[in-house]
């Protein structure tokens, strides 16, 4: 595909984003893992972005991102199909007025629920400037576990592997924040790459067939930053994020329950 098509307004036939909600100020989309928001000078070879399959969804018109997800999280993203809209709903990101639930399938077994305040160093964009100084800003994350399991297979010298379904709520916006905070506390998430366990990542990945990273932006509440309305939206994971998800007896059936 060619990398213009974003500019030049040809799309592609099929259209990876799943409309979630729409107005004439908003669009809200679920964007798969393995898909980048936008260009990056770190994924340069990259032709395939969501803003691009945005801008399709909005009749070619230009959308503008309001925040980012990682490129192998899943989940709600926001566009703002004006730019009054997206500075304003920018700033109550900013402010924390916009609050944002995850799930996510962790090594161990978690406590039933427990707060991560942990500051962090910024990470650069760039990972050319990994060696330049960066400062420290306070993080702080909320988590609740929502199912346990434990199966028969030997990974790291014991009999048995434990993992954690945990329902992540962030009350910071730091770079790989979830990631990070998760492996502060002795529990990576399952499938990632560069704060994660190696060898529970590849047996994943192997047992299901495909490595992906075990977190999802599920849910989103904030004040409509024209009409003042409450809104809350809230998506299931998608089908590669279930699938492992077999592991566990009721973890479908506890998603079900967040996410009506």
């Amino acid at each position: 595909m060619n990398s213009d098509a974003a500019d030049t307004g040809s799309f592609p036939a099929e259209n990876p984003l799943t409309e979630v909600y729409r107005d004439q100020w908003l669009l809200i989309v679920h964007k798969p893992a393995g898909l980048l928001v936008h260009r990056s000078p770190i994924d340069r070879h990259e032709t395939e972005f969501a803003l691009q399959y945005a801008r399709s969804l909005n009749g070619g018109a230009h959308v503008y991102p309001v925040h980012r997800l990682d490129r192998p999280t899943s989940g709600l993203l926001v566009f703002a199909r004006d730019s009054d809209t997206a500075s304003a709903l920018g700033k109550a990101m900013m402010a924390g007025e916009v609050h944002k639930t995850y799930l996510a399938m962790v090594r161990g077994w978690t406590p039933e629920q427990g707060f991560i305040d942990h500051p962090l160093r910024e990470e650069p964009t760039d990972r050319r400037r990994k060696d330049e100084p960066q400062s420290v800003r306070e993080a702080r994350t909320r988590y609740r576990r929502l199912a346990a399991t434990e199966i028969p297979v030997e990974i790291e010298g014991h009999p048995t592997s434990r993992y954690s379904l945990v329902v992540l709520y962030p009350e910071t916006g730091r770079k790989h924040q979830l990631r990070r905070h998760m492996k502060h506390v002795s529990h990576p998430i399952i499938g990632d790459a560069s704060h994660g366990r190696g060898r529970h990542n590849r047996y994943f990945a192997q047992r299901f067939g495909q490595g992906r990273l075990m977190l999802a932006a599920t849910g989103m509440i904030f004040q409509h930053p024209v009409t003042g309305a409450r809104l809350q939206l809230n998506v299931k994971p998608e089908a590669s994020f279930l699938q492992v998800l077999s592991l566990f007896d009721d973890g479908v059936r506890a998603i079900d329950m967040l996410c009506q």
